[in-house]
């Protein structure tokens, strides 16, 4: 196996377990979403999210999502809005943003003046239209929810003021999914710090890291193992290139001592090579 095959399954692992974590409660940036126009025809299903928005400029683009059950529908409330006058964000309660806007917001809508906008169908589209000039203090930030009716039941989590019922995974993740606070509640949902969505971050990070640390570890083996089997190659080599020169073949070599060559092979060119090979000795030799 090679050394990349290991970082790229643990990459993989690492996002399939990240994006399984993330795929109750997303975030959605309004520039990178209308960027991409093959992703703007697509619904989202989600089951609560965060729109960001901050000062994009030349924009006209339209999402939609989608809830994961027919029983559902959508809740919608802003934690910021402030739009410049030219932009305008229209909010379609449907799936098409053909029929007139339930809500068409600019700069004289403020998020206390909104409140909390619902859906009749489980779709919401959203179109988003900008000028080419802004500040960046212009933007918003929506939370979108999906929500059941008390009518229908709740086995999940029901929200303190309206009764809706939301999905448990939205407990304690920092966004106030319920528009009243209730599924964030510090005292009696999420008493540790961070609350329990918190802890299970911490948890897929922690296991994220230690499959990292162990894919290092086996990786780092591997290439030492691959390394060792090259020197002992080598050694190998050497030594039958030593017995081919007349060494002794049936003498097993010491491993604490390195391999010893007769001839050019223990004494190599170079200073060092001459220095031991005794030039006296060869010149007496050649005078006789």
């Amino acid at each position: 196996m090679r050394a990349r095959e290991p970082l790229a399954l643990l990459l993989a692992i690492f996002y399939a377990v990240n994006y399984t974590f993330a795929e109750k409660s997303k975030f959605y940036y309004m520039e990178s979403l209308c960027k991409d126009h093959f992703l703007q025809r697509q619904y989202r299903k989600l089951d609560g999210g965060v729109l960001w928005s901050r000062n994009e400029r030349n924009l006209d683009c339209t999402v939609t999502f989608q809830t994961h059950s027919i029983l559902q529908r959508f809740m919608l409330h802003f934690d910021l809005l402030q739009l410049d006058c030219n932009d305008h964000l229209y909010v379609y309660d449907g799936a098409h943003a053909t029929a007139p806007p339930k809500a068409d917001l600019s700069c004289r809508n403020t998020k206390q003046q909104v409140g909390a906008l619902f859906t009749r169908s489980n779709f919401v589209t959203l179109k988003y239209v900008t000028d080419n000039w802004g500040t960046d203090a212009n933007g918003f930030k929506l939370v979108i929810t999906a929500v059941k009716d008390p009518k229908h039941g709740c086995k999940e989590f029901r929200c303190k003021q309206r009764e809706f019922c939301v999905s448990a995974d939205l407990t304690c993740d920092g966004v106030d999914h319920c528009a009243d606070g209730s599924d964030e509640d510090t005292v009696a949902l999420c008493p540790e710090s961070g609350g329990s969505g918190s802890s299970s971050t911490w948890l897929v990070v922690a296991g994220g890291a230690g499959l990292l640390l162990a894919l290092i570890a086996a990786t780092l083996g591997c290439c030492l193992c691959r390394r060792r089997a090259a020197n002992r190659r080598t050694h190998l080599h050497l030594q039958q290139m030593n017995v081919s020169n007349g060494g002794g073949a049936g003498a097993a070599p010491d491993p604490g001592v390195g391999t010893r060559l007769p001839g050019n092979w223990a004494l190599p060119a170079g200073p060092r090579g001459y220095s031991v090979a005794r030039p006296g000795r060869l010149r007496a030799r050649a005078a006789r």
